[in-house]
């Protein structure tokens, strides 16, 4: 009974210990990431179910955007270049030990949406902080614009920034609401995670495994030539 009781500790306290380290992974790569990167955005892995040692396999991280948006850097201007390409290099790895190892990957897309400070980047929407009537729209030299509105309340002028980058959708006289969008979303961003597991597995394992089936097709080969000789005999022996 006392042994029964320590087992089951045992395998509570390791079953605890795997969920807090997966908790663990989660919440250090959310609170990092989710400082700046807002946006919540799909990630997958998919990589073979088993490997053998000293072989190259590929791992396949799928990080869907759409295409059609182009992300603005801190200065207005759109960064991408196609002459540039993304690699990613891992390894080697010294020791060997033939287990199930789970492979986690988390990424981010793009520029986050505010700063460390708490400031907006401008590669998100910028939305009305009064609702009322635009009465003036001002460019600003390096880009960006100055946006005034009277509020409908008591008629004070709110002035609300917007950076260079994102477009504008409002325009003077129009009639707007709290925290209508004054801009577009520049933002393709955003933070994912995903996680997949892989065997190392023991070549002499796999050996072993061919040699079995392959003495179990050949013991089934000679019961079935045995059952045909026991058959001959037999018929020869009735014939007689």
């Amino acid at each position: 009974m006392q042994n029964r009781n320590i087992f089951s500790w045992i395998k509570e306290q390791m079953t605890r210990s795997i969920s807090v380290s997966i908790i663990i992974l989660y919440i250090n790569w959310a609170y990092v990431c989710a400082n700046c990167h807002l946006a919540n955005k799909p990630v997958d892995i998919e990589v073979p179910q088993a490997v053998l040692p000293d072989t190259v396999f590929e791992a396949v991280v799928r990080i869907p955007y759409d295409i059609q948006l182009k992300q603005v850097l801190s200065n207005g201007k759109r960064g991408y270049r196609p002459t540039k390409k993304n690699i990613l290099v891992i390894g080697p790895v010294p020791d060997v030990y033939f287990l199930k190892y789970p492979i986690y990957v988390g990424g981010n897309r793009g520029r986050g949406q505010i700063y460390p400070d708490g400031s907006k980047s401008n590669n998100t929407v910028y939305n009305a902080t009064a609702s009322g009537i635009v009465s003036k729209i001002v460019r600003k030299e390096k880009g960006g614009y100055e946006i005034t509105i009277a509020d409908a309340s008591d008629g004070h002028l709110v002035v609300d920034i917007i950076p260079p980058g994102p477009e504008l959708l409002v325009s003077e006289g129009e009639s707007i609401k709290l925290d209508q969008p004054l801009t577009s979303n520049p933002n393709v961003g955003g933070f994912g995670q995903g996680d997949a597991e892989i065997v190392l597995q023991d070549p002499s394992r796999v050996q072993g495994l061919f040699f079995f089936l392959a003495s179990v097709i050949l013991a089934q080969i000679f019961l079935v030539l045995k059952k045909k000789q026991f058959e001959k005999v037999q018929l020869s022996e009735m014939n007689f």
